[in-house]
């Protein structure tokens, strides 16, 4: 072998170990996003859990659920943002989580006081997590990208925020189960799209991470509630 030879023989050896590392240092990088993110998520769900409780103790009108989910998405839209790259966004997203618990808990309140309440909460619980853990887990299971939903999951978002503004004054009840049912199919896709994009590195922040799967997850529950109590006419 020629000095030539060995020094080509070297330099793809020295760009192939280099690959080698960049691939397992994204591949680390990559599980440690998500290691916290769903850590983080696993926090912020039993503290909307205890803020819950809280608000369904102490009796709050169901105005604060209107109020919550205001201050919430003004935190998420203008705060979090801002604040997720320091150690300040882990107490912005607990503030958010906690405001929506907060809010969630009048409306717990008056569905248990609901002749099946108790086990329609307890259906729409085991619903949303059979959900959210069956489409994680075949995201993370088959690594595909599902980022090409993302067009399609903001423009239905687009077209159901707007038949639920109408439906404010139009007050329809088979307009509100096809928006429920088209809300969970919504926040479903969301959950593979934000999965995805963690598990193939379009995602690095586990606080934004967090944030998105915690709004499907909410608004998932809410959705399979109303669709339940529909169902069950109550």
């Amino acid at each position: 072998m020629s000095l030539s030879d060995r020094d080509y023989v070297r330099s793809n050896g020295g760009v192939e170990a280099a690959r080698r590392a960049a691939i397992q240092e994204s591949a680390l990088s990559t599980n440690k996003v998500l290691k916290n993110t769903y850590l983080l998520l696993a926090a912020t769900l039993f503290f909307s859990a205890v803020t819950a409780g809280i608000s369904m103790a102490l009796a709050l009108p169901p105005m604060t659920y209107l109020i919550s989910v205001g201050v919430a998405m003004v935190l998420g839209i203008f705060v979090l943002p801002r604040t997720a790259n320091s150690a300040a966004g882990i107490g912005v997203i607990f503030a958010i989580t906690g405001m929506l618990g907060l809010g969630l808990g009048p409306l717990l309140g008056a569905y248990l006081a609901l002749p099946k309440g108790p086990e329609i909460v307890a259906t729409a619980m085991g619903g949303t997590g059979m959900i959210f853990l069956g489409l994680s887990a075949y995201a993370l299971s088959s690594k595909r990208d599902f980022s090409f939903m993302g067009g399609f999951l903001f423009a239905g978002f687009m077209v159901v925020l707007v038949a639920a503004l109408g439906n404010i004054f139009l007050q329809m009840p088979a307009l509100s189960l096809a928006i429920s049912s088209a809300i969970i199919l919504l926040m479903s896709g969301f959950i593979l799209f934000d999965t995805s994009r963690i598990v193939n590195g379009g995602e690095t922040n586990y606080i934004m991470a967090t944030y998105g799967l915690y709004l499907s997850i909410f608004n998932l529950f809410i959705n399979l509630l109303a669709l339940l109590g529909i169902a069950s006419d109550d």
